[in-house]
């Protein structure tokens, strides 16, 4: 069935535009390091602590998959390059290099590329930075997580904040670009510890932070405690909620305006390779737990690897390849995923965009209610979160997603 048929409003030209739809956000490479020196209380990502790791054998499973990726992919310009985790910063800066170099190979890598890698700020991976950087990172992104020791060490970190300023400082000195994360709405934290903490970071003069509101999620260590109520002194609703707009109002007078949910930095210093997701490009998922999308022949796939490292490695070592699902994305849930990936975006989405994909138009009566609320701004090329909105985003979602066939 092709995307012209679903609809007898959509047109054949507009099926083939959405067919390629995939340009407007570009194309990445995203690789998973799935190891960490310990797992953190909070995380529910793929990652393993693992005693040893034959490094050989994962470089070279690492550049096999992506070869094998790039065969489906030929003739596309990578924009970004991402290494995440787990902790990528475990890896040699050798695997990095072989990676970035098949990469630059296999596909035509843009001389403009974003390539980050994700760091542990510790004194030894501190150490690797130079090397990263000759490899090809010229964007490095920090989990410091905390300005404060009490909580690191509450939040299951293995840094203090020494050796996360000494590591930023390093980062500082050798690449073009360095973002770090934090996570706010922590244990007994209050709303004038949040004010500072966030102050101090910013006078760190970094251009993009990413602000995470910490989550209790199932199957991790503090999603346990929660459930036994031994996870004690998480901040209320109403606190939560001004946690939020402290952050919004501190960042927004620093020039680092939100450009995405959790997401700040200086004008033209985004994300590029997140704004791939967000804006619903191509990427494609290499390494075990990876998820990619790409359009293939006209149709948009959803791909997931291997979770367990360990059957990764087998998969592809013996020529069966680490992806575990290759699923099409239908027509209607292309739309819905375009929608709620974009609307975490300040841009918002183009509505011509979503009829092209969906083969209809979002619901008009839903749209005037909840820009007549205040929610949502509304324009004939343009649907966007208003700031009242952002703190409910969730909610505005699903209203919009209700009338989605």
């Amino acid at each position: 069935m092709t995307l012209a048929s679903i609809n007898p409003r959509t047109s054949a030209a507009e099926g083939e535009a959405a067919a390629e739809d995939w340009r407007a956000g570009g194309f990445g490479i995203y690789v998973h390091w799935p190891f960490c020196a310990a797992k953190c209380p909070y995380c529910d990502f793929n990652s393993h602590v693992r005693a040893g790791i034959d490094q050989s054998r994962w470089r070279e499973a690492l550049v096999r998959e992506l070869r094998r990726e790039a065969e489906v992919t030929r003739g596309r310009r990578v924009s970004s390059i991402f290494f995440g985790g787990g902790t990528p910063s475990l890896m040699p800066p050798e695997t990095v290099a072989a990676i970035i170099d098949a990469a630059a190979v296999e596909w035509d890598l843009d001389a403009g590329a974003e390539i980050t890698l994700e760091a542990n700020p510790t004194s030894v991976e501190a150490e690797r930075f130079r090397g990263y950087r000759a490899a090809g990172v010229n964007r490095l992104s920090m989990g410091i997580q905390a300005l404060n020791d009490a909580d690191l060490k509450a939040l299951g970190r293995m840094h203090s904040v020494d050796e996360a300023l000494a590591a930023f400082r390093i980062a500082r000195r050798t690449f073009e670009r360095v973002s770090f994360d934090l996570i706010y709405a922590r244990q007994g934290q209050g709303l004038a510890d949040w004010r500072r903490e966030l102050r101090s970071a910013l006078d760190l003069a970094a251009d993009h932070l990413s602000l995470y509101q910490l989550t209790i999620e199932d199957g991790t260590r503090f999603g346990e405690l929660a459930k036994r109520g031994r996870l004690r002194g998480l901040p209320d609703e109403t606190l939560a909620a001004d946690l939020y707009f402290a952050t919004q109002e501190i960042c927004d007078n620093a020039g680092l305006p939100a450009y995405e949910t959790s997401n700040h930095a200086v004008p033209g210093a985004e994300g590029r390779h997140n704004l791939t997701y967000w804006r619903a490009g191509d990427y494609a998922g290499i390494g075990p737990g990876a998820h990619g999308r790409l359009t293939l022949e006209g149709a948009r796939w959803a791909t997931e690897t291997e979770l367990a490292p360990e059957r990764w490695l087998s998969a592809v070592e013996t020529g069966g390849g680490g992806t575990a699902l290759r699923e099409r994305i239908e027509p209607g849930d292309r739309a819905i995923e375009l929608l709620l990936m974009g609307l975490r975006l300040a841009e918002g989405i183009d509505p011509r965009r979503f009829r092209r994909l969906a083969g209809q138009d979002l619901d008009p009566a839903r749209l005037k209610n909840l820009s007549d609320d205040g929610y949502l701004e509304v324009a004939p090329d343009r649907v966007r979160v208003a700031a009242k909105g952002r703190p409910v985003l969730n909610a505005i979602l699903e209203n919009l997603c209700l009338t989605i066939s």
